[in-house]
């Protein structure tokens, strides 16, 4: 069985936003949508698949858990005919969950706070979790985020390989039938030595994906504020988790990222 795009659901503003960017990608890789609710005080009995057997019925401690889902896969189904999605309610802390959910699943999707703040998917501390320790790439949208353009943008490291950072952002651009723009910033190189090594790392995905535009972006600007920058007129930046520190955590980059980019960010673990 195909992995889903699996999406957290936490009844905040930014949800709706979240499940439908999921369904849409969802339908774009032909894969189905998985919709998780985690709550820690769900009853065992109440666990599993929603379906439409399944609706609210009556005013039980876990009504309003089980409301919220029915009324987004409802909704959803209308918005996306042809959308294959269910619904799971998990009676565990959002960090457990999510994190068992997003081992099996071909990304993770949750909704993102308001600009200039420290908070992500519930907690600050949740989302950071998450974004720091999750084996599958994750995406983080906005209730505000800017309409759906095809172009992608990519952050792009040299010091070690990008190859899984890249093959996400080509086959993201390829399927969008949009651009790519590669930005590498904060080269210390002369900028020949800096367009040679990103051309290099380019090569072989501009050989596999013919048909994406790709446009070379090397600046001596500060990595966060460039990769911001860049994505102004994308409807996605995809950047790489580094996987060599001893202790999982969201840099720098990643937090300007998803602070203030005017799109969905996507975070691949890489190397």
């Amino acid at each position: 069985m195909r992995p889903p795009i699996t999406v957290g659901i936490d009844g905040f503003p930014e949800s709706p936003h979240a499940a439908h960017w999921a369904a849409h990608e969802a339908l774009l890789r032909d894969l189905p949508l998985r919709l998780v609710h985690a709550w820690v005080l769900l009853a065992p009995t109440d666990t599993g698949v929603l379906s439409e057997e399944h609706l609210p019925r009556g005013m039980d401690q876990n009504y309003w858990a089980r409301r919220l889902l029915s009324d987004t896969v409802q909704e959803l189904r209308h918005a996306h005919p042809g959308l294959n999605v269910t619904a799971e309610l998990l009676p565990r802390d959002a960090v457990t969950a999510l994190l068992a959910a997003c081992a099996d699943a071909e990304m993770l999707v949750l909704g993102s706070r308001g600009r200039g703040t420290l908070t992500a998917y519930l907690l600050g501390s949740t989302g950071r979790q998450l974004l720091a320790r999750g084996v599958r790439p994750m995406v983080l949208v906005h209730a505000d985020d800017a309409g759906r353009s095809p172009d992608v943008t990519v952050g792009l490291g040299l010091r070690r390989p990008y190859d899984e950072v890249l093959a996400f952002a080509f086959d993201e651009a390829a399927r969008r039938g949009g651009a790519l723009r590669a930005v590498h910033a904060g080269a210390r190189r002369a900028d020949a030595d800096a367009a040679a090594a990103v051309g290099a790392a380019l090569r072989p995905w501009r050989e596999k994906y013919p048909g994406v535009p790709v446009a070379e972006d090397i600046t001596a600007e500060r990595p966060g504020r460039a990769v911001v920058r860049a994505a102004a007129d994308s409807g996605l930046l995809v950047l790489g988790r580094d996987e060599h520190g001893a202790v999982p955590r969201v840099g720098s980059v990643t937090h300007a990222a998803v602070h203030h980019a005017p799109c969905p960010v996507a975070v691949v673990p890489s190397g």
